[in-house]
């Protein structure tokens, strides 16, 4: 007799929280302790420089003193928008040094989100990271804004010097003031489906978090002097949840927010862990591919390394890689994986991915070289990660056990629900909002889901992403989209059809993939995709993309046609949101023809 399905689990707390905790202890903690062990390391000139522990407590008091020189009250709201930066991280710990609230922005948002998130807050203060930040943020903001200081401007250095006169022991008052219930930060969600909502994350919140993820086996790579490069925005509550566990087990970090050149940094600072977002994980793995495509021998080598690592790691959950496989393996390892371990500084022990569906494929390849990537599931709501895999705990596909004080349940329709320490309060000042999200203590995630026997969770879909076809299929689109742009060629793949006859596809084609592609076979180069779209050669070497996508499910399911679109999505555009997720709405808006151009016939 099959055993049925678990529909519930927990993961153990190995960690306690006291009630009189809070996030921003540590950093005194640390300058009492090792006030000479380094904590940062921030880009100058050509090289690094080294920020201690000492230093760093030292900047965040100035700071804070600046802060409550400037009026900031226990509990005030503070906005702060800024790239992925030292100062970031400092005026993070420095709001919370002065008792008050942090609210992220993200750098991409529109001004009428940051109308919305400065308004909706009750920001008293607003610290920017530019001029043109600032022109945003003083533009017909609301009366609770009393100033707007910039980064690029030397905030930090204002700060210091308007907080002189300001005793320190204030500081060290409103530190030991705040406990684990206090709100320590409004993170607004990234707006997917309609106007960002405020949610509202505690010191327990953040500090359940923090100990679950360094309990785990994931984070065993967290130990004194091992270096991390974060270059997610530190605004997305994953890269600030992660950048705080690593703070707290002294492990050497550094800021870098130019991902076209942080593959440079990778070599610089040698990191042992590297944090991502899918599509991070799928460009490194793209590029790799284009560089092998130099030569037929070079993309030859590429291709058969790719295929040993993949029956390589798929054997590893089987029965074990055959004397065959870790003989190609080793033969790979010389041709191929050595060059790619050292793109990303030759120490890595091992990669993290969340915020999105990394394909099974994807991480077989990267085990494979030798690069696990372990990947995690969580929201805004459940401070980042709520389950995660590691090593020793890694099941390809799914994305983990619960963190430890962490339970998951699978409702009734498949939706995932969960509750523990690091789940939210509520919504601010959104009472039916809260009010709708739980189910007797436990949050709706609207994400569909299933536990295995071993109490792993697979995200399978979204609630509200479900396309109903006029046939009445229920089609998942993420896993599609996430097949299709699994394919160097495809850029982003947006799946349509809600009411339709058949399900649908909008493409967008890499741009660097693109142009060696026209190069290779002949074509103008300058040719837009559009003007390309009925050329038989292209639309061969696409529908392969589409094909592979389609043997995953029935035949109700699968892509019957597709369009290119001219240009691709972006996060500037309002068409994605900063960890490369599709709005949907935005999409369905905006190309509303090309929609219906898929369906003409």
């Amino acid at each position: 007799m099959l055993t049925p399905p678990v529909r519930e689990t927990s993961g153990a707390a190995e960690f306690t929280v006291a009630d009189h905790e809070n996030v921003v202890m540590s950093v005194f903690a640390h300058a009492e302790e090792h006030p000479e062990r380094v904590v940062f390391s921030r880009p100058e000139s050509a090289g690094w420089v080294d920020v201690t522990a000492g230093d760093f407590a030292a900047l965040v008091t100035g700071v804070a003193k600046g802060l409550i020189a400037a009026g900031v009250q226990p509990g005030d709201r503070v906005a702060l928008l800024c790239s992925t930066r030292f100062e970031w991280t400092l005026l993070d710990f420095s709001v919370w040094a002065a008792g008050a609230v942090t609210v992220p922005v993200y750098e991409s948002s529109s001004h009428d989100q940051v109308r919305w998130i400065a308004e909706d807050s009750s920001a008293v203060l607003a610290l920017v990271e530019t001029a043109e930040h600032a022109a945003g943020f003083a533009h017909d903001m609301p009366y609770t804004l009393s100033r707007v200081l910039v980064v690029d401007d030397d905030a930090v250095g204002t700060l210091i010097k308007e907080g002189q006169d300001v005793d320190d022991r204030e500081v060290f008052k409103r530190v030991l003031a705040l406990s684990a219930a206090d709100i320590a930060s409004l993170v607004y969600t990234s707006g997917t489906t309609g106007r960002p909502k405020g949610c509202v994350l505690t010191h327990r919140n953040f500090l359940t978090e923090i100990r679950g993820l360094l309990s785990a086996p994931v984070g065993r790579v967290a130990v004194p002097g091992h270096r991390t490069l974060t270059f997610l925005p530190l605004a997305h509550v994953l890269a600030r949840a992660v950048s705080l566990a690593m703070f707290e087990a002294w492990v050497v970090q550094a800021f870098w927010s130019d991902f076209a050149t942080v593959t440079g940094q990778f070599a610089r600072f040698r990191p042992h862990t590297v944090l991502g977002v899918p599509r991070v994980f799928e460009k490194v793995r793209d590029g790799a591919a284009r560089a092998a495509n130099s030569s037929p021998l070079r993309a030859r080598a590429f291709a058969f390394a790719e295929r040993a690592a993949i029956e390589y790691s798929r054997a590893l959950d089987d029965v074990g890689p055959s004397a065959g496989m870790r003989v190609r393996r080793r033969v790979a390892d010389r041709l191929v994986y050595r060059s790619l371990r050292s793109a990303l500084g030759g120490e890595c022990w091992w990669a993290i991915s969340g915020g999105g569906a990394l394909s099974p494929e994807l991480g077989h390849f990267f085990r494979g070289v030798g690069i696990p990537v372990y990947e995690g599931y969580g929201l805004t709501e459940t401070t980042a990660a709520h389950t995660v895999n590691g090593p020793g705990a890694q099941k390809i596909g799914s994305v983990g056990p619960p963190l430890g004080g962490n339970s998951v349940r699978i409702a009734a329709d498949g939706e995932v629900e969960l509750r523990g320490d690091v789940v939210f309060r509520e919504y601010w000042r959104n009472e039916k909002a809260t009010a709708a999200a739980f189910d007797d203590g436990w949050f709706r995630t609207g994400d569909l889901g299933e536990l295995d026997t071993d109490g792993f969770l697979t995200i399978t879909g979204r609630k509200k992403d479900l396309i109903v076809t006029a046939g009445g299929k229920n089609v998942s689109p993420g896993p599609l989209e996430d097949r299709m742009r699994s394919f160097g060629i495809v850029s982003q793949a947006v799946v349509v059809g809600d009411g339709r006859p058949f399900v649908g596809a909008l493409l967008t084609l890499d741009a660097g993939e693109f142009a060696r592609w026209k190069a290779a076979h002949g074509k103008d180069a300058s040719a837009t995709a559009r003007e390309l779209e009925d050329d038989d050669e292209l639309r061969r070497f696409v529908q392969a993309a589409v094909d592979d996508a389609n043997s995953t499910v029935s035949h109700a399911e699968a892509v019957k046609r597709w369009t290119l679109l001219d240009r691709d999505l972006t996060e500037a555009d309002g068409e994605l949101t900063a960890t490369l997720k599709i709005k949907r709405a935005v999409v369905a808006e905006r190309y509303a023809e090309d929609i219906a151009r898929i369906y003409e016939k």
